[in-house]
């Protein structure tokens, strides 16, 4: 999607060569010819970058006087300055007001699209700071995993990034929903675009109405780009959309519908075209029965309903999703990776996550940063459960223990079958011939012992 880009010139050939040479190169173009109609084009939407004249024949504020209003308004405005008569104190004066540069015309065209490219990609990191700081841990661990569960995710992740449908993630707490819905954005064709975060959790409806839409500028303030006009040509994910207050959730219909909205303490239509990506935790259609969630704003925000399988159904990943999260972890924390041993993963898939990945990156953490090793060739089954917790060890192996030590030994030797070929079928997300390899057997003989057992795992595949 095109980037948007206001140029303010009093020379109407100016405008049209420099909004030809911006579009040939993908760029979409906005002109105004002088301080009013350059106001009005930016109270109809923050444009991404400026490339503003200094001198504006017949215009009530000069290039420099525009500049300073605007960055004013909204101090992270990107401006390139252009002039025919430039001088360096004018050049200097620019600087210090907030210009990005100052270009002397006449310009060759490779160093005005020099120019904004940088001054672009300045902004694109700006933002992508901000975007990592809602988005924690998302360069620690990517949606990766060779399970049936995790693939056929990618797919459909693959399928629906570049349409421009509202998708609908959702998932238990941890699982990855924020993770999956930067895929979508960066595989997407909105992907130069602007991946913006809005956290609906713990904020009152006046606050969340001015994150969303904007605050105009007034004698107190400047002007306050909210979460919609910034993704414009971009992505707004809507995370945990379930707590978004009834009244905000009714504005968010009517944008939905027409794609536009005006900033608080503004009376100027802000038009944007912005994809909207929801995450949710919670079952919606309980919220609307119970009256917390309007049923209407689910059916604009379900198009595309994508659900996030938790870590204890896709435990097949569990071993390279905790060597990524190792890895990472350790350059992160400026630490030597510590090697996990076989039997450690194994103890890892013997988990259920109820945290999901994010409990599955503190365990690792916590390896690597507090807990002791006790093996020296690395870590040890021992060391994944005391990172895991004397709780959740106790049930996994002693309390279990002392239940089967108490039956007789024909029945004894049954639960501990079923309870090992259970959980390495479980390992294995259901492939009978990975299990049936794993234990040793022929795969006709586990069909037979499976049945035999009553143990039943999610597939039969193959």
């Amino acid at each position: 999607m095109a980037l948007d880009i206001l140029i303010v010139d009093d020379e109407a050939d100016i405008r049209r060569l420099i909004a030809g040479i911006l579009e040939d190169e993908g760029y979409e173009s906005r002109e105004a010819g002088d301080s009013a109609e350059a106001f009005e084009a930016i109270r109809k939407r923050q444009p991404n970058l400026i490339i503003l004249d200094v001198w504006l024949q017949g215009s009530e504020y000069d290039g420099l006087q525009i500049l300073e209003l605007v960055r004013k308004e909204n101090p992270n405005q990107q401006v390139i300055m252009i002039s025919g008569h430039a001088t360096f104190d004018m050049a200097v004066s620019a600087t210090k007001i907030g210009a990005y540069d100052f270009l002397t015309k006449p310009f060759k065209t490779d160093v005005l699209l020099h120019t904004v490219a940088r001054a672009l990609e300045t902004e694109k990191l700006r933002t992508k700071n901000e975007e990592l700081q809602v988005l924690t841990g998302g360069d620690i661990i990517e949606f990766a995993g060779k399970s049936a569960a995790a693939g056929q995710t990618r797919q459909i992740v693959a399928r629906v990034a570049q349409t421009d449908s509202r998708i609908l993630i959702s998932g238990p707490p941890g699982s990855g929903k924020s993770v999956l819905a930067r895929l979508i954005h960066q595989n997407s064709l909105r992907s130069q675009g602007s991946l913006v975060v809005l956290s609906c959790a713990g904020l009152a409806p006046e606050n969340l109405d001015a994150r969303l839409f904007g605050t105009e500028a007034n004698e107190n303030a400047p002007r306050n780009i909210g979460v919609l006009e910034r993704a414009h040509r971009g992505t707004l994910v809507l995370d945990d959309v379930s707590e978004m207050p009834l009244e905000t959730q009714g504005r968010i219909v009517k944008i939905l519908h027409n794609a536009e909205f005006e900033r608080i303490g503004g009376n100027n239509k802000v038009q944007v075209d912005t994809r909207v990506v929801a995450t949710t935790s919670k079952d919606l259609s309980e919220e609307i029965e119970s009256g917390r969630f309007r049923e209407d704003l689910f059916h604009r925000l379900n198009v595309v309903p994508l659900e996030v399988p938790s870590l204890s159904n896709r435990r097949e990943d569990i071993p390279e999703l905790a060597k990524k999260i190792m890895e990472r972890s350790a350059v992160s924390k400026g630490r030597q990776p510590r090697r996990l041993l076989g039997e450690a993963l194994t103890a890892l898939q013997a988990h259920d996550w109820p945290g999901n990945i994010w409990e599955l990156v503190n365990v690792i953490e916590r390896i690597l940063l507090v807990a002791p090793v006790s093996h020296e060739d690395g870590v040890s089954a021992n060391d994944i459960m005391e990172a895991i917790g004397q709780e959740a060890g106790q049930h996994a192996s002693n309390g279990r223990t002392m239940e089967v030590m108490n039956l007789p030994l024909r029945s004894a030797r049954e639960e501990f079958e079923k309870e090992y070929l259970a959980f390495h079928l479980r390992r294995f997300d259901g492939n009978i011939s990975k299990t049936a390899e794993f234990v040793g057997m022929d795969r006709a003989a586990l069909h037979r012992k499976l049945k035999l057992l009553g143990v039943h795992g999610p597939s039969d595949g193959i």
